[in-house]
């Protein structure tokens, strides 16, 4: 098996350390809901967790929630609420999100505002060692005392820059970061050596990541707008704290999703969040959009892109069913499909061509049953592989979109009626459709509808 490692740019052996293959994936910032991005990396990780596990290993899998954050403290402000009341509504629903998903839960999700003291002790350790420094309350980590930062983004420090902020003057140098923060009035904080504050957001993965797996890991996962400066930093803090290297033996970042050519972000506005979509599509079409290219390239959501994949899910289903058709001695045999998907997945988890092998053998399944041929053999290995890249192969529980252009044109009509100031009939479609589990939206830019 040979998997793309970030850090080295190119493909390796994956020789893990030990007999259990340890993973951390950086898990979300629970101020909002999960959007079809979080889903792409979920997903992606997902499916090598449930690869490895195929192939004989044992896998630890930790993924943390960042729980107390900038964001998290103003949307809560924004709401008139508490910051750890946002922060567990939205645990809870990344949970019911991922669960639709078919996604495993990791083992262990730790969460920041609950390993403090842990936090706390590798900060007092990096101060100790002379990486770090106190600066008005707040604790900085001295990058030019670590020799080769940049190296997994293959960026050279003296062309790097600050992203700014508030801190700049505290701080020696520009690109210093952040491992604990000063209180602020009105803010949540906890006690430290070095007064009341919060943990920074780069130093929360690493004492987790080393409270739970150890102090070298085999595998830490995020999406490629990670890389800089987030597990930049934690390559940096953790080998400066603990003096192993490496961190990490393999780097997987996954690409990035993007909407109409721009990626998807909250800060765009371009955000299709994981609720909507599984209100149009099933968890499988789901999956089957996210692993129909490489994960570590990029991918464009549409419409058009995600009907033809529940329209290929449907194929895969209907060959795994038993049609109950009586069978010849003839056997089609699936050993050959599991030795090629073997063969595209043990290539940097090639998600994609196993998917195509998937498919292969739906085909022949098909060309079999006409010809009277067993293909009972062939159909279990068609599920066993499709479990493997997290298909269910299940019925979706209601027709994707077929009442979709019925709803548009209630909609269209209704749009007519108000034209025409027939008030009382508009309403009355409104309220039938509310009946029926669609909730209309007026908004500037038309009305949207969703289910409820």
């Amino acid at each position: 098996m040979r998997v793309f490692d970030t850090l080295s740019g190119r493909k390796a052996d994956f020789q893990p350390k030990g007999d259990t293959v340890t993973m951390y994936v950086c898990g979300v910032t629970v101020y909002d809901d999960c959007h079809i991005g979080h889903a792409m990396s979920y997903v992606t990780f997902d499916v090598i967790r449930r690869y490895l596990e195929f192939r004989g290993y044992k896998v630890r899998h930790v993924q943390n929630f960042t729980d107390i954050d900038d964001k998290i403290i103003n949307r809560a402000q924004k709401l008139g609420i508490p910051p750890q009341e946002l922060a567990e509504k939205h645990v809870a629903e990344y949970f019911r999100d991922m669960d639709a998903l078919n996604i495993m839960r990791a083992h262990v999700y730790p969460r920041a505002t609950e390993e403090v003291p842990k936090i706390i002790e590798m900060i007092q350790g990096l101060i100790n060692r002379g990486y770090a420094y106190e600066s008005a309350g707040s604790i900085y980590f001295r990058v030019k005392a670590f020799p080769n930062y940049g190296k997994l983004s293959h960026q050279d420090v003296e062309e790097m820059k600050s992203s700014g902020g508030v801190e700049e003057a505290e701080k020696e140098a520009a690109l210093d970061f952040a491992l604990w923060k000063a209180a602020k009035p009105g803010e949540p904080s906890w006690p430290s050596p070095w007064g009341r504050g919060r943990p920074g957001w780069h130093i929360e993965c690493s004492a987790m990541s080393l409270k739970y797996l150890g102090e070298s890991i085999d595998i830490h996962g995020g999406g490629q707008d990670l890389i800089f400066p987030h597990h930049e930093n934690e390559i940096t803090q953790s080998e400066a704290f603990t003096g192993v290297i490496p961190f990490v033996r393999y780097w997987l970042h996954n690409g990035l999703l993007q909407l109409a050519g721009d990626k998807m972000s909250k800060s765009l506005g371009n955000l299709v969040t994981v609720k909507q979509a599984l209100e149009r599509y099933s968890p499988d079409a789901i999956r089957f959009f996210i692993l129909g290219s490489h994960y570590r390239s990029p991918l464009t959501f549409s419409d058009e892109i995600l009907q033809a994949a529940e329209t290929g899910m449907e194929r895969l289903r209907q060959a795994a069913k038993d049609t109950g058709m009586t069978a010849s001695n003839d056997v089609l045999d699936g050993e050959p499909f599991r030795a090629r998907f073997i063969e595209s997945m043990d290539d940097d988890f090639n998600a994609a061509q196993a998917v195509a092998v998937l498919f292969d053998l739906a085909r022949a399944i098909n060309r079999a049953q006409e010809e009277r041929q067993d293909v009972s053999q062939a159909r279990r290995t068609l599920a066993e592989l499709a479990g493997v890249l997290g298909f269910t192969l299940e019925e979706p529980r209601k027709p994707a979109l077929a009442a979709e252009p019925f709803i548009e044109l209630l909609i269209s009509l209704r749009n007519d009626l108000r034209q025409a100031r027939q008030w009382q009939l508009a309403d009355k479609i409104r309220d039938r459709l509310a009946e029926s589990g669609i909730a209309l939206e007026d908004t500037p830019k038309g009305t949207v509808w969703k289910r409820t």
